[in-house]
């Protein structure tokens, strides 16, 4: 029999700590790496570079910026939830997003997915905190989502079959989208199913983003029915190539075989099944197959070079066994988005299990023999048929059934959008007791048409930022509190004017200046006025300490100031705003970073070399970052210590 049950998985965890206490108004800093240059962009053909233009975030509103953890582990308990046959045992984490940390076959006792040993999170997510290993859902935009590191509503719900079935649901704030996932595993299966889908409750159009993220071990081969993929390095390029062989001769199938880390998102012809597979020497290893509404499937690697061995030290501590992906997606690439239509949805049903091929075929030459072989083993081991019979059976008698049993609770943002939109969403309740904190200000504003400002001394609160509440906000008594949300709002939504109108309206009448003065130093750089962005965010850091507030938003607004001054030649200053931060906050790696910057803006590159040589980790280093790089070439021609080495892509 089946059964779904709590459990506790211990691991080494670095904590996740507050959330960045600033409104993140900036794209996210990881865009960059999977940018597409113009050139490039004009040459692709018509639907996938439209695709690729589709919506692009302007800001990560409203969702904060995660960036205050650290490095230092420790055993944390995590709660978990088993899903359990005969077969399979399949370790879920709906705190962190709903990530499936193990997929168990017991018949083999094989692992199927790269079983992180650690939890460390990393920059990698679209907001920040993410961390590697298992199975990842990710929607919103392009990248991890934002979601990698935060609480899923979970609860029990009758599979098609009458079994327990495992739901995770959340309302995505990026895209304002609520989605599902159904997790199950038939009796007797060797495959766990996942049926997915995003809905789209409003009349407008909303851009859609879905990838499912699998990391298996590294020393695999990964089969894919597709003969070309298009090539993304960390370069701005797209290009398409063939597989398995590239242009050089290298076979890229194997995730050995490339130096630096890139994607290759698999061009698979249209009526052939979906399906990507990761087998090792023995042919043997995990298969993920779906129905077609999810077409892309994609391989990603880290590389054999420093960069790519330095981050997955730093994802998964030091002798773990080094891991690649095997991904699926609604797109051809994760570059593009789909358009999903007012009141309609997207699903679909994946499967997850073990493959057995014939090794002289999976490793053979001839790429065609290789990849039929291992499609007619998933054929006798799950057929075509059964996975399109059970996405219809899940859609018919399961997708809507209201949950049994609740095991966890995610956040109260989907409460308050059903309250004020009045949505029905069928299997996916937001219910009214899952409003907190965070929500209470929004839910006095939908009941009086009043925004009540925050607490003497307390930071502005979360932001909302979609037109319903913009619209409420432009109505509401004008106050600073209110003309700073409405400014955050009017930011989101493109109006950076107006948002700079409601900032300095907000500014003439606060009794607390920073928050205000942060969003204009913001608009100030984005529109090019440096100088006056950083004098804008020094009085931000100077207002809050005048304030008595904490050390959080001292050192957010520190590191901020800091940059912007150094940006502008005004090292003094620097220095002096640097020397005002909190001892705690100069002793973390980002800040002994600023350190370096300053040091050597003052011509001391020997106290800047010193700062190398002592140690820092820098715990929120974005993904593709070469500024530790950089630094150490302005002190020295010898070569960056391993340590310190994590770009990816060649050198210059």
């Amino acid at each position: 029999m089946t059964t779904v049950r709590r459990a506790v998985l211990t691991l080494p965890a670095a904590p996740l700590g507050p959330d960045n206490p600033l409104p993140a108004l900036r794209a996210p800093a990881r865009a960059g790496a999977h940018a597409v240059d113009e050139r490039t962009l004009a040459g692709l053909p018509r639907d996938l570079a439209r695709g690729i233009g589709r919506a692009p975030l302007r800001s990560l509103l409203p969702v904060p910026v995660r960036d205050g953890y650290g490095r230092d582990r420790a055993p944390a308990d995590l709660d978990a939830i088993v899903i359990e046959n005969d077969r399979l045992r399949v370790t879920v984490l709906p705190g962190l997003g709903g990530r499936i940390h193990s997929l168990h076959h017991k018949p083999t006792g094989r692992e199927l997915v790269h079983r992180n040993p650690v939890l460390q999170p990393a920059a990698f997510a679209l907001n920040g905190a993410w961390f590697a290993g298992g199975i990842e859902w990710n929607t919103g935009a392009t990248g991890h989502g934002a979601l990698s590191c935060s609480p899923l509503h979970a609860a029990t719900v009758r599979a098609p079959d009458g079994g327990p079935m495992l739901r995770l649901w959340e309302w995505e704030r990026l895209r304002d989208l609520p989605f599902q996932i159904d997790l199950w595993l038939p009796e007797d299966s060797d495959f766990l199913y996942a049926g997915v889908r995003v809905r789209n409750p409003h009349e407008r159009p909303a851009p859609v983003y879905w990838w499912s993220n699998t990391a298996v071990p590294e020393d695999r081969r990964v089969l894919v029915p597709a003969d070309a993929a298009w090539h993304h390095g960390y370069e701005r390029g797209l290009d398409r190539v063939p597989v398995p062989v590239d242009g050089d001769g290298t076979d890229r199938t194997y995730p050995l075989n490339s130096v630096h880390a890139a994607d290759w998102f698999h061009d698979l012809p249209d009526g052939r099944r979906r399906w990507i597979a990761a087998l090792d020497a023995d042919g043997t290893g995990l298969v993920q197959t779906s129905t077609d509404a999810l077409r892309g499937r994609k391989l990603f690697v880290w590389g054999t070079g420093r960069g790519g061995r330095r981050w997955q030290e730093w994802l998964t501590g030091p002798g773990a066994p080094g891991y690649a992906e095997i991904q699926a997606g609604l797109a051809r690439t994760q570059l593009e988005h789909l358009e999903l239509a007012g009141e309609s949805e997207f699903s679909w049903l994946e499967a997850y299990g073990p493959l057995a091929a014939d090794p002289a075929a999976v490793h053979g030459d001839d790429w065609t023999a290789a990849r039929a072989d291992a499609e007619r083993a998933l054929d006798g081991a799950l057929p075509r048929t059964a996975v399109d019979a059970a996405y219809t059976a899940w859609r018919e008698r399961a997708a809507d059934a209201g949950p049994e049993t609740v095991l966890a609770a995610g956040s109260g943002w989907g409460a308050l959008e059903v309250l004020r939109g009045g949505y029905e969403l069928p299997g996916t309740p937001f219910p009214e007791s899952t409003l907190g904190p965070e929500q209470e200000p929004w839910c006095e504003l939908l009941r009086t048409g009043v925004l009540p400002p925050p607490a003497k001394g307390a930071e502005p609160g979360a932001p909302l930022v979609s037109a319903p509440w913009r619209d409420m906000l432009e109505t509401a008594p004008a106050d600073p509190s209110t003309e700073y949300h409405l400014g955050v709002a009017q930011w989101h939504a493109g109006d950076r004017a107006q948002a700079v109108r409601s900032w300095e309206r907000g500014l003439r009448g606060a009794g607390v200046a920073w928050p205000l003065l942060y969003c204009l130093a913001v608009a100030d750089q984005e529109d090019g006025h440096v100088e006056r962005a950083a004098e804008r965010f020094a009085e931000a850091f100077t207002d809050h300490a005048a304030s008595g507030g904490g050390e959080v938003v001292a050192a957010a607004l520190g590191r901020e100031a800091v940059a912007a001054l150094l940006a502008t030649g005004r090292t003094d200053r620097a220095r002096q705003l640097w020397a005002r931060l909190p001892e705690e906050a100069r002793g973390r790696g980002a800040f002994r970073l600023l350190e370096v910057r300053i040091l050597l803006a003052e011509g001391r590159p020997d106290a800047a070399r010193a700062v190398f040589d002592e140690g820092f980790e820098v715990a929120d280093l974005s993904e593709g970052a070469e500024v530790l790089g950089e630094l150490w070439a302005r002190i020295t021609d010898e070569p960056l210590p391993d340590t310190y080495e994590f770009r990816m892509r060649p050198s210059p």
